[in-house]
């Protein structure tokens, strides 16, 4: 298959044109270097800090490794050499020009901290995720997804949910759709060896590996469900102070994301627990050794995976227009009222449900009245995200839209 375009490629051009650096973070083998070869190949010259010639050339003297590289610059895996960092802010402060370097990265914490020390004020930053399934299907939309009653005028995708479970049990890595004929389990089986081999040992002192592996396995089996550290901690047998640490080297990396509560001075009973979700449900599927679309679509997980895969596609959707502060949020509280996720912008909250059902009723918004006692906000159009064909409402606040069409 020839590439993928992405639809964050007009915003890295914005950002470009903006900033004096631009810095793409994301998980291994998103993507980065392959769509900025393709956007920006004729303009920059290419260098990765993954071949360890030229790691060892930007050690030893970083001023020497730009000498011996002028001009535009795309630097791939720059968070192995944070030496290099001071003296590009040397170099971009000599000329007022935008544009002048483009960096990746696949360790977003680490990188946060060296640009925020370094660069601020020089460098945008961007997220690029693995594709969301409008690149895969080659739908033009790029709009984040927001409800409306505009969305009933919206034409609906014309795959079966059947082919829609494919993608959700392949995953959204651009590799296996590049090469059809790529063996998911395979695909993964190296995926997860590689993360564990270099990105777990570079940010975090693992002495157990297969400890290691045990709790990811276990954090599978938990997504879309709230974080209790404690019964991870014993599942898996280590302290929570571990299992926090662990989670964060999988947000550092972009495998999860962790959801935060909404909160409010006049919601007195919240939860304060988050809800983890894995950014590409071909990982979470092949972690909980889900082997076929078929058993994952109707077994015990099922509920849970399409909610992982609705809330990664609402994240996608935001992110590949460049904002990397997603206004996305759950609600519980403890009267046990739920609402899987919110959306707020501009002081409005977008409440939305996630269903496997193809026949949603209006029952299934009853909690989200509760978001009504929220001061300084409305309430938006309510809305179930459901195994559905078409849009339509369910009420006139009430909106039901199509999970294959987000």
């Amino acid at each position: 298959m020839s590439y993928i375009t992405r639809e964050v490629e007009e915003a890295v051009k914005i950002m470009a044109e903006s900033f004096k650096i631009v810095l793409i973070t994301g998980p291994r083998q998103v993507g980065k270097s392959t769509m900025l070869k393709e956007l920006c190949g004729d303009d920059y010259a290419y260098v990765t800090l993954d071949d360890i010639n030229n790691l060892q050339s930007a050690q030893n003297d970083p001023k020497l490794f730009f000498i011996n590289h002028p001009g535009r610059l795309i630097i791939d895996e720059v968070q192995y050499c944070p030496e290099l960092f001071v003296e590009l802010k040397r170099i971009v402060d000599e000329k007022d020009e935008t544009g002048q370097f483009i960096l990746t990265g696949s360790q977003t914490f680490s990188l946060m901290k060296n640009v925020s020390e370094s660069l601020a004020g020089r460098v945008g930053i961007m997220e690029l995720k693995p594709l969301s399934t409008r690149e895969i299907l080659k739908q033009e939309k790029n709009t984040p997804f927001k409800p409306s009653v505009e969305l009933l005028q919206s034409l609906v995708s014309d795959i079966s949910y059947g082919e829609l479970w494919k993608i959700i049990h392949r995953g959204s890595m651009p590799e296996l759709y590049k090469s059809p004929q790529l063996n998911t389990e395979a695909f993964y089986a190296s995926y997860v060896s590689t993360f564990v081999q270099r990105d777990v040992r570079q940010l975090t002192a693992v002495q157990n590996l297969r400890l290691f592996n045990r709790f990811i396995t276990v954090l599978a089996a938990r997504t879309s469900q709230e974080l209790n550290y404690a019964a991870i901690a014993k599942e898996v047998e280590v302290d929570q102070k571990t299992i926090k640490s662990w989670i964060g080297v999988l947000e550092a990396s972009g495998m999860v994301y962790i959801i935060p509560t909404f909160s409010n001075n006049h919601l007195k009973r919240v939860t304060k627990a988050p809800v983890l979700y894995f950014f590409d449900t071909g990982l979470a599927a092949y972690l909980g050794r889900w082997k076929t679309a078929e058993v994952l679509q109707h077994g015990a997980y099922s509920g849970a995976i399409l909610e992982n895969y609705c809330v990664s596609e609402i994240i996608k959707s935001y992110s590949n227009q460049g904002i990397i502060d997603y206004p996305v949020y759950f609600y519980r509280d403890k009267d046990k009222k739920e609402i899987d996720l919110i959306i707020e912008e501009s002081g409005v909250l977008y409440p939305i449900e996630i269903k496997q059902s193809a026949a949603p009723d209006i029952k299934m918004t009853q909690h989200m009245s509760v978001l009504e006692k929220a001061k300084g906000y409305k309430v938006g159009p309510k809305t179930v995200l459901a195994q559905v064909d078409r849009y339509y409402l369910l009420a006139e606040d009430t909106l039901v839209c199509p999970i294959k069409d987000i």
